[in-house]
């Protein structure tokens, strides 16, 4: 069976085609349907947004679509960025621009626990609903490291290692990451 990948961004894509090719999923994008449309993200959890365009694009498309919602949990900035995590400190900013916003709001800060958090959502055609979360659990680091990944991978060192995301070959960041995890839980639910 075919599944639609409900988001538009490049990084996104990039990570969920390959974990789910590994998982033995065919998965289109959006683009390659011809489906552009905006998707307002107005739900106040990373479940209601994924749930808001994994509805929207299975709507046109009348396929199985999965769409993520993920952010950047910050423990010292009471969670944020959260949901806002795309837009967090201004739409215009680039992602290093955006980087360097949290790391400028985490001046002087000595507590630097973080984690990312993921949810994916597939709907189908007939109703069908499956979601399932994943999380990575780190630290936010002063300054950023590496070229790889998106995002605020350059200044989030997960847990047990010794290399920001952004330091990491796809393959090793999609084993510790949490849309990686969120992914092989949703595989295995497919399965079931």
């Amino acid at each position: 069976m075919r599944y639609v990948i409900a988001t538009a961004n490049p990084g996104k894509i990039s990570e969920m085609r390959a974990i789910l090719s590994q998982l033995g999923i065919e998965a289109v994008t959006r683009e390659e349907l011809g489906i552009d449309i905006e998707i307002e993200e107005t739900g106040s959890t990373f479940l209601e947004n994924a749930m808001l365009k994994a509805g929207a694009v299975c709507a046109i498309a009348r396929l199985p679509a999965i769409a993520d919602d993920s952010g950047l949990a910050v423990d010292a900035l009471g969670g944020e960025p959260g949901v806002y995590s795309s837009s967090y400190g201004g739409d215009h900013l680039s992602n290093s621009e955006r980087c360097s916003y949290l790391l400028k709001k985490m001046e002087n800060v000595e507590q630097r626990e973080a984690k990312f958090v993921c949810t994916i959502v597939c709907v189908y055609p007939d109703g069908g609903k499956l979601s399932a979360a994943g999380e990575c659990h780190g630290r936010i680091l002063v300054a950023p490291r590496g070229e790889n990944g998106f995002g605020y991978d350059p200044v989030f060192l997960p847990d047990g290692m010794d290399r920001t995301l952004a330091e990491l070959p796809s393959e090793e960041k999609n084993e510790v990451s949490h849309r990686g995890k969120a992914l092989r839980a949703f595989a295995r639910m497919l399965s079931d």
